[in-house]
């Protein structure tokens, strides 16, 4: 028990981060249930479950509650809330107040649908924020002054494109081709290539070893172990960095054509701005090897990754907390704002 903690959520496909206003970013844990088929019973949620991903029995499913950046699951995303809320926050005498960091993209059905599983789970109130507007103050981006950035965060669901300027999104894209796309992509690949079957487990981890969407300095291989699909057996396979590259190549263009399309629409003097202050990203998806070198040949606009990129948009959301009463209704969504009791 205790006073309010107000706490902002990074509510990814991938993973959640929970930012506790005080502490900072006190839990990160991977958006995955495990659920008894037969009774609905949660059996284990975040990092528990990600391990049974691929290896459960008949009577245990695992299920990720977010597609594409949004709610596919709403009870089990409220279930999954409530577990991780309770377990960074535990019991409070007074509810919190919770900011949740969306895909600029999102309709009003799927906002809905955030705001009630955060009340659901436990929040007096529930704010929206949108992820490249969240991802630009975790990034250390000054984000009230009178000139423009270009943030391009690429998650697990969406890879959202923005041009942020005086506190809010001047032009924007979010696009469901991120992190799980890619992914999706290996698996694919191996099939067609190497006629190998892989889960989407090994997919990740082969997109974190050697993944490049960028001619790589030097080449990288690594051992990739599936069943093949002329045996049934288990077989290995070595694959290569300019492998993943094609592999790569169409959630890749998928992501350039959406940038190109922001900066077409951006307003002349924002453009000079960016050019200026060069392109940042944020996300899991830009540490893909090259994708930073890649952004900057396409465009011609110097692009770097931000610090920590993957904990930005949870550092940003919680540091919007300490401005609920005066950011910009665009900004956090005060529009739509809960109030209970």
């Amino acid at each position: 028990m205790g006073l309010r903690k107000d706490i902002g959520i990074d509510l990814g496909t991938a993973s959640v981060e929970i930012y506790v206003k005080g502490q900072g970013i006190v839990l990160q844990e991977p958006s995955v249930v495990a659920i008894q088929r037969r009774t609905g019973k949660i059996l284990k949620v975040g990092a528990d479950a990600q391990t049974m991903v691929g290896r459960t029995p008949d009577e245990i499913m695992t299920i990720r509650p977010l597609r594409d950046g949004v709610i596919s699951d709403y009870d089990v995303t409220e279930r999954m809330l409530r577990d991780f809320i309770h377990k960074t926050v535990g019991v409070q005498i007074v509810r919190p107040q919770i900011i949740v960091c969306v895909p600029s993209g999102i309709t009003e059905v799927e906002e809905r649908a955030v705001i009630d599983a955060g009340i659901q789970a436990g929040a007096s109130r529930v704010y929206l924020i949108e992820e490249p507007v969240a991802a630009a103050i975790g990034a250390g981006i000054d984000i009230s002054r009178p000139e423009g950035n270009l943030i391009i965060d690429i998650g697990g669901g969406t890879a959202d494109i923005a041009v942020i300027s005086l506190s809010g999104v001047v032009v924007s894209e979010s696009i469901k081709v991120a992190g799980d796309h890619f992914n999706e992509a290996v698996v694919k690949y191996m099939r067609r290539a190497h006629s190998l079957l892989i889960g989407e487990q090994t997919a990740e981890e082969m997109k974190i070893a050697i993944g490049c969407v960028f001619p790589p300095e030097e080449e990288t291989s690594m051992q990739v172990t599936g069943r093949s699909l002329t045996t049934g057996l288990p077989q290995s396979v070595t694959v290569t960095s300019t492998e993943m590259m094609d592999a790569f190549e169409e959630p890749v263009e998928h992501i350039m054509e959406a940038v190109q399309r922001v900066l077409e629409r951006t307003p002349p003097e924002l453009a000079a701005d960016i050019a200026g202050n060069g392109i940042v990203m944020t996300g899991g998806g830009s540490l893909v090897q090259g994708f930073d070198r890649l952004i900057t040949t396409r465009t011609g606009i110097p692009t770097a990754i931000a610090d920590e990129p993957i904990l930005c948009v949870a550092k940003g959301t919680g540091k919007s907390l300490d401005s609920i009463g005066t950011m910009q209704d665009g900004t956090l969504n005060l529009s739509r704002r809960n109030r209970f009791g």
